[in-house]
């Protein structure tokens, strides 16, 4: 099993801890095998805002593996700035043993400045919140920040920019490891859209056209996506969510910017091409499970831009 471990340090922002925390936390209720570890490098922490921990194991206790995680959040930046944090030498040089174990290291907002402390920002593109980013340029020269970025990975390592882009960042991760279609519905359980950098993977067609939070067109979309091969008549989907055929319609596109039949046809397309990876499957079998009439039908979307 993958362990995402998180190194809880003075100071924490909690959003940065809480926000990636509830993503993998969402994920296992959906099935996604994972420990989630929480340790730290000084002795009862206290968040920005006061709030404290009980008994925490040192990171030195973290037994971690090839594959598995470990996250920094971001910290006051007095604290960061301060000398006991640059003083941390022996954590510093544990996140690059971690690194070098391939273990994937990940930031949160400043708490990118650690990992510039543990020498894995050196020709890496990396970014942090708005307001350190020149900070963290000028601190660690050799490093290549990025502004203007939700969150980036370069060589092995992630980092993202301030407080709620942790949870963007979380997110990227569970779709590298689990796909777009699980993402989504972890996201949707979080009620937030997943949003990406230009940095990240071609967009994907069950993650787009989901930043609105309409219920019933959400329940049509999550209907559409489980159910390509049916013919999915716009007065079946309305009266399955308790609305008039007119009224689904205009809703759908004003939330999403599609019609009801081009977000079906790109479903379709997408799953079609999924399929055709596998050289077993014929044309006209991938067509009936895709919902297209034809095997003719189906090459003709393939060939078109929709």
């Amino acid at each position: 099993m993958r362990t995402f471990a998180f190194i809880i340090p003075p100071t924490v922002e909690l959003l940065d801890l809480a926000g990636p925390v509830q993503v993998f936390t969402e994920a296992k209720f959906y099935g996604f095998e994972a420990n989630l570890a929480f340790y730290t490098f000084q002795d009862a922490p206290v968040s920005t805002a006061g709030l404290g921990f009980g008994k925490l194991s040192p990171f030195t206790d973290a037994k971690l593996k090839e594959g598995d995680f470990v996250f920094v959040p971001g910290m006051d930046y007095e604290y960061v700035s301060s000398i006991p944090f640059k003083a941390e030498r022996k954590f510093f040089q544990w996140l690059k043993d971690c690194s070098e174990r391939n273990i994937t290291v990940c930031s949160i907002c400043n708490g990118a400045f650690a990992l510039g402390y543990a020498g894995l920002l050196k020709d890496t593109e990396c970014t942090t919140h708005w307001r350190r980013v020149s900070d963290l340029q000028k601190l660690f020269p050799q490093a290549k920040v990025m502004a203007d970025i939700l969150y980036v990975k370069s060589n092995d390592v992630y980092t993202s920019a301030g407080i709620s882009a942790g949870i963007d960042l979380a997110l990227a991760i569970l779709e590298d490891l689990k796909g777009a279609l699980f993402t989504h519905k972890v996201a949707r359980g979080l009620v937030v859209y997943h949003r990406r950098s230009g940095k990240h993977k071609q967009q994907s067609i069950y993650l787009d056209y989901r930043n609105h939070i309409n219920p019933q067109v959400h329940e049509v979309q999550d209907y559409l996506i489980d159910n390509l091969s049916k013919e999915n008549s716009i007065e079946s989907l309305a009266d399955m969510v308790g609305m008039s055929a007119r009224n689904l319609s205009r809703v759908f596109k004003e939330k999403t910017g599609s019609t009801v039949l081009e977000y079906l046809t790109l479903l379709r397309k997408e799953f079609a091409q999924t399929m055709m990876n596998n050289p077993e499957y014929t044309i006209e079998y991938i067509a009936s499970r895709c919902g297209f009439k034809t095997a003719r039908q189906l090459q003709r979307i393939l060939k078109s831009k929709v």
